[in-house]
């Protein structure tokens, strides 16, 4: 990857826990055009402060840190240096890395295995307002993507109105649907008199008078939906 002649360095900061890793990243971009590391951090609480004293163009960001993780620095990061863009810089592929990560305004994301041009061109695109994502980060977004949405949760029977216990209100249903007190007995499996008992506790609660006006009292409250077509 060359140079473009005139066009200044991407100051970057590399945050990566692990000493040999971090002075490894810093010494392989150290050997190619376009970039230039300005400071490196140990964690992310040292990545945050490192962007507000040195405001770099990017940060190349390792998730799995101590006292505060790539996710939550990178959270800080865009928060109070929107200017500062961030690539993630990680071992983890994994959607519980990716998907918090991007979510809290990384705009890269790339694994250790990406060679040096690889990542100098991540680092290029989000100041290009491109997304630095790896190839294989890139199938798993549209993957993502592809999935169908859950269907939303069916509501449940609405509540029984009026202090009506839930067998009145499966009487008064069974009522509106145009059931005697026989087939509601036999529906229910117990005895008419038990019917003919919840019914006038019903009719009590209600102040219903007859079974036209429970008809009406059922759609009225919700507890029956008129047939459709």
């Amino acid at each position: 990857m060359t140079e473009e002649p005139g066009k200044a360095p991407a100051r970057v900061v590399v945050a990566d826990d692990q000493t040999v890793v971090r002075e490894g990243i810093v010494m392989l971009l150290g050997l190619l055009p376009g970039v230039e590391v300005v400071g490196a951090a140990g964690d992310g609480e040292e990545a945050v402060r490192l962007v507000a004293e040195l405001a770099p163009d990017v940060v190349l960001m390792d998730l799995r840190m101590p006292r505060c993780d790539g996710v939550e620095a990178t959270r800080r990061i865009r928060a109070e240096h929107p200017g500062t863009q961030v690539v993630v810089l990680t071992t983890y592929a994994d959607d519980a890395s990716v998907f918090p990560a991007l979510r809290a305004g990384a705009r890269g994301y790339l694994t250790k295995d990406a060679g040096g041009d690889e990542i100098v061109r991540a680092v290029h695109g989000v100041l290009s307002g491109e997304a630095g994502l790896a190839p294989s980060i890139q199938r798993r977004l549209l993957e993502r993507l592809s999935e169908p949405e859950p269907e939303p949760p069916r509501a449940g029977p609405p509540e029984p109105p009026d202090g009506l216990t839930a067998r009145e209100t499966e009487v008064l249903v069974l009522i509106a649907e145009g059931l005697n007190n026989q087939q509601i007995a036999r529906r229910l499996r117990v005895s008419t008199a038990t019917v003919k008992t919840h019914i006038n506790n019903l009719f009590a609660k209600t102040g219903i008078k007859d079974r036209a006006q429970a008809v009406r009292y059922a759609y009225g409250k919700g507890l029956v939906r008129p047939p459709s077509g």
